[in-house]
């Protein structure tokens, strides 16, 4: 018997109309339940009420998936599908996201919880330009002729890796969904990905207009289920040449650490953070307070790049407070279908609780609230964005992530000590510098040990620009020509034109 599908009918300012989510595992092109018959349920994290159950993958259901992928791999895709037309149709399938823009940024604030105009603004448009980006890239993924001696030559070719496992999280369903299989397809890979059991349904979406592409069966396969089956599964299986996983860092070094036992294989990581923002004295205020803002409470605060530390030069630091404050006191909670609604709920009961956890103990450590702290309405999960002053670098709330919309301020004196602070984190995903001087800028820029530091602004990703971590906060590289080295093996082919060896012995 074929799954069930979940039907939404929404009705509010950016769409009007029925929509139908296929629930069923994809896999070869096909909805089947999955071996055991369970579902999971996906909550609505508004109100905490049910919205749907969709099919819970097993091991043997990715088993399957995987050998999916392999024969597609072998006999469709990979080496049998130009990189012209492989890029053809991940900007078709681009096209057909643009399409639908107004229907997947409905799902995902249906599902997530974040605001429509959000994910609309946001989410789908650079998960569709992610698509398009990498169709540009299809065909261009080119070795090199290197000069080796006269008669002789070499050259090199950048092949498609395999079969890739692809494991992404709840804050960003779509896009991550979209940075995982881009690049993979653009490289000529075919990829089995678990989305989150808790934001399964974009990508359930998806998978309907993979089809309308005209996407062969097998290249993409969707399995959604729990990390410990299905995520465990991918990881560990000898039949996935590469395993990208999106999460937490405790999970990073488990999927690392699966992905020794069976075979050797490509292991990127794009984990955790505690982004430091730096802001000094000559900083533009009102523009390093919008970006303060933006940094730490777009996406709910849950974002592994989020500036959670802001250091402020001691000579602006109370101007500064007052002003972060009266900014961060009128950003609108609340419906994430409401056009005026900056911050919507935590993903689930789970993450709020884990989030109100840490504002105790923030409170309890002696650290000051200056704005938020508490519970926002009655129902839902929904955390007023909150800001900590009167913190120290051994406080809980500074030192590990938090994933939700709380912040913490301290002062700093000189450059030299900010720097040393915002490297003394574990992490090193993100930070930012503002400041109006260019060679302060730079300076200081060059000394963060982190993947992406933003000088003026915060939380700018764009499909041609790289993004990943360093220290716990992953390895390899998300976007830009730098994530298809992460799907493609470097092959060097040697040539003897003279047909001459010089083995010093006649035969």
């Amino acid at each position: 018997m074929a799954p069930p599908t979940f039907t939404h009918e929404f009705d509010h300012a950016g769409y009007k109309g029925k929509v139908e989510i296929p629930l069923g595992l994809f896999i070869n092109g096909e909805y089947v339940s999955s071996k055991d018959g369970k579902t999971i349920e996906v909550i609505n994290p508004t109100n905490g009420d049910k919205l749907t159950e969709i099919v819970e993958g097993t091991a043997a259901d990715v088993d399957s998936a995987l050998d999916a992928a392999r024969e597609a791999f072998d006999n469709v895709w990979g080496y049998n599908t130009p990189g012209f037309e492989r890029g053809k149709l991940l900007m078709k399938i681009a096209t057909l996201m643009e399409r639908d823009a107004d229907i997947l940024a409905s799902i995902e604030a249906l599902d997530n919880g974040k605001a429509f105009s959000a994910a609309r603004g946001f989410d789908v448009t650079e998960s569709a330009a992610t698509f398009r980006y990498y169709g540009g890239w299809a065909d261009k993924i080119h070795g090199k002729v290197i000069e080796q001696a006269p008669g002789k030559f070499a050259y090199t070719k950048h092949e498609p890796v395999g079969v890739c496992g692809q494991i992404i999280p709840w804050n960003f369903p779509l896009l991550m969904f979209s940075w995982k299989i881009a690049p993979a397809l653009a490289a000529g890979c075919t990829v089995v990905i678990k989305p989150s059991e808790l934001t399964p349904l974009t990508a359930a979406y998806m998978t309907k207009i993979f089809t309308e592409a005209g996407v062969p069966k097998g290249v993409i396969n969707v399995v959604c289920g729990y990390g410990q089956t299905v995520g465990n599964a991918l990881s560990s299986s000898q039949k996935v040449d590469k395993v990208a996983f999106t999460g937490s860092t405790a999970v990073g070094r488990k999927v690392m650490e699966e992905a020794s036992k069976s075979n050797i294989k490509k292991v990127t990581l794009e984990l955790g953070g505690k982004g430091a923002n730096i802001i000094f004295e000559d900083a533009d205020i009102s523009e390093a307070v919008k970006y303060a803002a933006q940094g730490i409470f777009f996406n709910h605060g849950q974002t592994c790049c989020a500036g959670s530390r802001i250091f402020v030069q001691r000579k602006i630091y109370d101007e500064f407070a007052k002003k972060f404050a009266e900014v961060t006191q009128k950003l609108k909670v609340g419906d994430p279908f409401e056009t005026s609604t900056y911050q919507g709920p935590q993903v689930s009961q789970v993450q709020y609780d884990r989030i109100m956890n840490y504002v105790e103990c923030g409170k309890q450590e002696g650290a000051t609230v200056i704005t938020g702290g508490k519970r926002h309405g009655k129902t839902g999960y929904f955390i007023e964005p909150t800001i900590f002053g009167d913190v120290t670098s051994n406080m809980k709330i500074v030192k590990e992530e938090i994933f939700g919309p709380v912040v913490v301020m301290t002062a700093f004196d000189t450059e030299a000590e900010v720097v040393k602070e915002a490297n003394s984190s574990n992490y090193g995903l993100a930070s930012a510098v503002f400041t109006q001087n260019i060679t302060r800028a730079h300076q200081v820029a060059g000394q963060l040990k982190c993947g992406t530091v933003w000088v003026n602004c915060y939380n700018e990703l764009h499909p041609q620009i790289p993004f990943g971590g360093f220290k716990e906060s992953g390895i390899g590289r998300e976007l830009g020509e730098y994530a298809l080295e992460n799907y493609t093996e470097t092959k060097a082919i040697h040539v003897n034109l003279t047909n001459k060896c010089g083995l010093p012995v006649e035969v």
